[in-house]
């Protein structure tokens, strides 16, 4: 058996990782070929070209490797349709992979898409095309699954595996002592994002909101998990440019841990808000495109909320700071909040574990087994 995948992001690697290791179990001398990252290359799939080619965030950013991301998908299509697998699996980027899907579909092969793109929140005209390319989507979260079922779309909504992975409870104490933390003073986590734009926007930033944190709570200790060494490099950097000395521990990877070893989380809007919200801390998001592409967004988005927390529950539960509201001023005093109101906190964290236990479905072995359903090979 060959199965096919494509995962574009950090997040579709982990996914794809979870995805390759429950279908083992099911086909032992199954093969995995097509676009993953390390995660996925550590189950024996075979990545054919860097996954990071794929990692391209906004829509003026793409214009620059568009004619490299054609080439790669027309190279993919073209082998696939020679060479038929039993199933083609996208995961996420459905920019990439809704095209690629609905290619191999007309060419009478089998397929999948692993996570909603959000046309319940824009360009909802999207469903149109999802409904010619894929066999079965496979949704993370409840209300996308609803959207799916009202248009007729074959889905299944499997669960997220970080609320499989994530207990109920995390203690701080243990996190603390890994990273060097002192036990007893608070602590938060800075998280700028994982690609160097978003770094790039939003470090400064960050720093200048721990800054104003200082000048009020001068027994802060504040720790940023860097992605990578590239991040960690471009981090270590803006602290050495910044005019202030600030207390900043940058840590490479490590990010569930410092997360976990926080007392509040400032962080880019994305898969990093549902993992904070899993380990029951109070957050912040921010997020800053460039202006073009914020603009084009802002006449097409007609949900209300952009982190999944909020997503998920239907009404603000984090505050969220987008664009021209991303000032250090309101960052720093939504943090500085956070902290002090433990009525608020302890609210927050029972919904928090509500939603949790909601997601909590093991989602790769219930993705797999909607897989070997759809193929007939279980």
């Amino acid at each position: 058996m060959r199965i096919a995948m494509v995962a574009g992001e950090t997040s579709g690697d982990m996914l794809g990782a979870g995805l390759v290791k429950s279908l083992k179990e099911r086909y032992p001398d199954a093969e995995f070929e097509g676009i993953g990252g390390p995660l996925m290359q550590a189950h024996g799939f075979n990545s054919f070209v860097p996954m990071e080619r794929l990692s391209v965030m906004g829509l003026v950013e793409v214009l620059g490797r568009l004619f490299e991301l054609l080439k790669v998908r027309r190279d993919l299509i073209k082998h696939w349709i020679a060479n038929p697998p039993d199933v083609f699996i996208g995961i996420d980027s459905p920019d990439f992979t809704l095209t690629l899907e609905e290619k191999l579909r007309a060419a009478g092969i089998k397929t999948v898409h692993y996570v909603s793109p959000s046309v319940w929140a824009w360009r909802q005209k999207r469903v149109l095309k999802i409904e010619r390319a894929v066999d079965l989507m496979l949704t993370l979260f409840p209300f996308e699954a609803r959207f799916y079922e009202q248009h007729d779309v074959p889905v299944k909504f499997v669960g997220h595996h970080l609320a499989d992975k994530i207990p109920f409870e995390t203690p701080i104490a243990p996190a603390r002592e890994t990273l060097g933390l002192d036990a007893s003073g608070p602590v938060v986590c800075l998280m700028p994002g994982s690609r160097g734009s978003e770094v790039q926007r939003l470090g400064e930033l960050f720093l200048r909101t721990a800054e104003l944190m200082r000048r009020r709570r001068p027994e802060l200790q504040f720790i940023i998990p860097a992605a990578s060494v590239e991040r960690r490099n471009q981090i270590e950097a803006l602290l050495a440019d910044y005019p202030v000395n600030l207390p900043v521990k940058v840590v490479l990877g490590q990010s569930h841990t410092c997360m976990a070893a926080a007392d509040a989380i400032l962080l880019a809007s994305g898969t990093a808000t549902l993992e904070a919200m899993l380990l029951k801390k109070p957050m912040v998001v921010s997020y800053i495109v460039a202006p073009l592409t914020y603009h084009i967004l802002k006449r097409l988005v007609t949900q209300e909320y952009l982190s999944l927390p909020n997503l998920l529950a239907g009404r603000e539960l984090v505050p969220e700071y987008i664009q021209h509201e991303a000032t250090a001023e309101h960052l720093s005093a939504a943090l500085l909040v956070r902290l002090e109101d433990s009525d608020a906190a302890h609210q927050l964290h029972e919904t928090y574990l509500f939603i949790h236990r909601q997601l909590k479905r093991d989602a790769d072995h219930e993705a797999a087994a909607a897989i070997a359903e759809l193929i007939g090979k279980d």
